[in-house]
């Protein structure tokens, strides 16, 4: 079984997650997509983050209606700083060995990746699927293969979709007042409203 990972603060999930995971489950044949939310993410240690109960249920509320997508807490249940290494490699120890991981991230994450923590593990244990993201350019993989020998056998580079959107768009739109109805999906915008998210 081909299944599809997606990781990502969620703060808050909006619709370039969905289509991102949509178009990855229908070019590779995923059989399912987890969407995993961050407990502790050490690239983003200063930053202010929403808490995990409001970013998992908003993930929740998005997929609801999305059989093929599951809501996974792997990271946000573990404690101290979450490294995708780790998160991969207890995903591959629950599933069974003849499923495959294909672990999806974006152009400027891959670009990055000499920067996380044992990239060459990382690619070893699952396929990495790298999407689009829109103002940053198509990583080189001859340079990365240089850093992270065998790594360009294991990256499956995807032309769109082609998605405009950031979490730190809509978490402004939020504090201003401005919609976000065709930013998030619509039962995530009424969560964010009712709980008052982002308002301050």
């Amino acid at each position: 079984m081909n299944i599809g990972i997606l990781g990502g603060t969620f703060d808050p999930v909006h619709i370039g997650h969905l289509a991102v995971a949509d178009e990855a489950a229908s070019r590779l044949g995923l059989a399912e997509v987890l969407f995993v939310p961050a407990g502790k993410p050490w690239l983003k240690a200063d930053a202010k983050i929403l808490p995990a109960e409001h970013r998992l249920k908003m993930v929740k509320l998005a997929i609801a209606d999305k059989p093929r997508f599951k809501l996974s807490t792997i990271e946000v249940e573990r404690e101290g700083s979450t490294y995708t290494v780790d998160t991969i490699a207890e995903l591959r120890r629950q599933f069974g060995a003849g499923d495959e991981l294909f672990f999806i991230i974006g152009w400027d994450n891959l670009a990055d990746l000499p920067r996380w923590r044992q990239p060459e593990r990382l690619s070893s244990m699952c396929r990495l699927v790298a999407v689009p993201r829109v103002g940053y350019p198509v990583p080189d993989l001859g340079s990365l293969e240089a850093v992270i020998p065998g790594l360009s056998q294991r990256v499956i580079m995807l032309d769109k979709p082609e998605i405009d959107i950031s979490a730190s768009v809509i978490r402004e739109r939020v504090r201003r007042g401005l919609s976000i109805s065709r930013l998030v999906p619509e039962a995530v915008a009424r969560y964010i409203k009712e709980q008052g998210l982002y308002r301050d």
